[in-house]
């Protein structure tokens, strides 16, 4: 695979990498260092949890022949993203921890090293790419890989960052990058990507919140006919759209409907866990003004395909209309908003009905 087979920047610079150790972000590093650039690696621990990847990163360096700074970062993942994190779990919503890290911790902390050490550009091995429209704003747009895309994972990120960042994996297929590394020789080559969150590794977010001494509110299932159908374990143990593990028996198949303020937790038969509408806050946009009412496409989680919708901003909170109902639809989730490609903001969703 010939990783020069896109438009190269004009200006040929030094770009620090923001690396892990996996095949993502080696390739990305070698894809700039054939283009030109003079590359820098960062490494950012963010817990004890990701002692293994600091150890990967500096062994991908030496490999790449680069030079990789280590960033330390608990005190500011810790604050940023993991008591939020447990919070919004406690609380009966559905929180995205990477949307929290990637511009309070991730991005800034890169910046921040790239500043210190006089680098321009900044660089990850995410799949997404950037373009500077007409009206001289960068924005984050989808990667050419559908199944890969990760803008929505991105889209909080600010100017300050955009107006600097490359992403050259927008440009590739998974089985491109992995080709690449089977050419250079990457160890990491075929490892596989990580699917849970970084710093639960064993999945059990419950016994993960509840070991850091928080407890998360308790209440009863209610079914659809407004029945009592007993206690729950916590609200931390279910999410909008849950079928599996409710463990009750009901005689029917039911799913998690709503999850409400005092606890209790709706339930509803096949059908009933879908919504017309939406209601989005803490929105923001790469040009940093209000998303114009309209017609977009949304993403309301990350691994959704988009689909159409309406907006209109009412007292400061977006209104999201659908013309086909959506399946559960979280609080705490992220609606990212799209035309042709283009990010055009997103936010939290709030409710949904």
């Amino acid at each position: 695979m010939d990783a020069m087979g896109f438009n190269t920047y004009e200006k040929q610079d030094r770009v620090l990498v923001g690396m892990s150790g996996g095949v993502d972000s080696s390739v990305t590093v070698r894809i700039l260092q054939e283009q030109g650039f003079a590359v820098q690696g960062a490494v950012i621990r963010f817990s004890p949890a990701h002692d293994a990847a600091v150890a990967s990163a500096k062994e991908a360096a030496q490999a790449l022949g680069v030079e990789v700074h280590v960033i330390d970062a608990a005190e500011a993942f810790e604050r940023e993203v993991v008591t939020p994190f447990c919070q919004s779990y406690c609380e009966g919503r559905t929180p995205n921890p990477c949307i929290l890290c990637n511009p309070a911790v991730k991005f800034r902390l890169l910046a921040e090293k790239a500043d210190e050490l006089g680098i321009s550009y900044l660089a990850t091995g995410h799949y997404a790419r950037i373009e500077r429209c007409a009206d001289g704003v960068c924005r984050l747009c989808t990667a050419k890989s559908v199944a890969r895309d990760q803008s929505y994972m991105l889209y909080r990120l600010g100017r300050d960052i955009l107006d600097r960042l490359i992403l050259p994996l927008g440009e590739f297929e998974k089985a491109d990058v992995r080709e690449i590394a089977h050419d250079i020789d990457l160890r990491c080559a075929d490892a596989p990507d990580s699917m849970e969150i970084c710093f639960i590794p064993d999945g059990d977010y419950s016994a993960f919140i509840r070991g850091r001494g928080m407890e998360p509110k308790s209440g009863r299932f209610i079914g659809p006919d407004g029945e009592d159908l007993g206690p729950h374990l916590g609200v931390d143990h279910y999410t909008v759209g849950q079928r599996k593990g409710l463990g009750i028996s009901a005689g029917r198949p039911l799913f998690v409907k709503e999850i409400l303020p005092e606890g209790n937790i709706l339930l509803a038969e096949s059908g009933g866990e879908f919504n017309r509408r939406i209601t989005v806050g803490s929105i923001v946009t790469p040009d940093g003004l209000p998303l114009p009412d309209g017609d977009y496409l949304v993403k309301i989680r990350s691994a959704a395909k988009p689909v159409p919708c309406s907006t209109r901003l009412e007292d400061g909170v977006l209104i999201v209309d659908f013309p086909d109902p959506v399946r559960a639809p979280a609080p705490g989730q992220s609606a990212v908003f799209y035309r042709d490609g283009y990010v055009m903001g997103g936010g939290v969703i709030l409710t949904a009905e």
